[in-house]
């Protein structure tokens, strides 16, 4: 078995590529008889899985791992916000987004005025 552990979807690439390149001739790394290759009947697939399984393919697999990046990580952590400062920001959101309608003629005018006095009913 080779060194290397491999899943079964690496191991059939791998098998499938060496097959591929002994069809199309190259030369088998294992030294076989004739009498071998008869009792594999020249099958490439077989030759490929006999060469895989005793490790001579010179075929490797690079697994890419992702990057930690720490500073990142601190930057979120160490990022606290009180419960009053994000009612504050949720406060200036809603605001921002009242005026925008306003502007944009989405809200009548004393709609506006309702959701003013129902926000400070609320808040007391």
């Amino acid at each position: 078995m080779p060194e290397q552990q491999f899943t079964k979807y690496e191991t059939a690439r791998i098998i499938g590529a060496r097959a591929l390149q002994i069809a199309m001739d190259a030369p088998i790394l294992l030294k076989m008889s004739q009498e071998e290759l008869k009792e594999l009947k020249y099958d490439s697939l077989k030759i490929a899985e006999k060469e895989f399984l005793e490790g001579v393919l010179p075929i490797t697999i690079h697994r890419p791992t992702p990057k930690k990046r720490a500073d990142k990580l601190r930057g979120i952590k160490e990022e606290k916000v009180s419960d009053e400062e994000l009612a504050e920001k949720e406060k200036e959101v809603e605001k921002e987004i009242s005026e925008e309608a306003d502007k944009l003629g989405f809200v009548n005018a004393g709609d506006a005025d309702e959701s003013v006095e129902e926000e400070g009913s609320e808040e007391q």
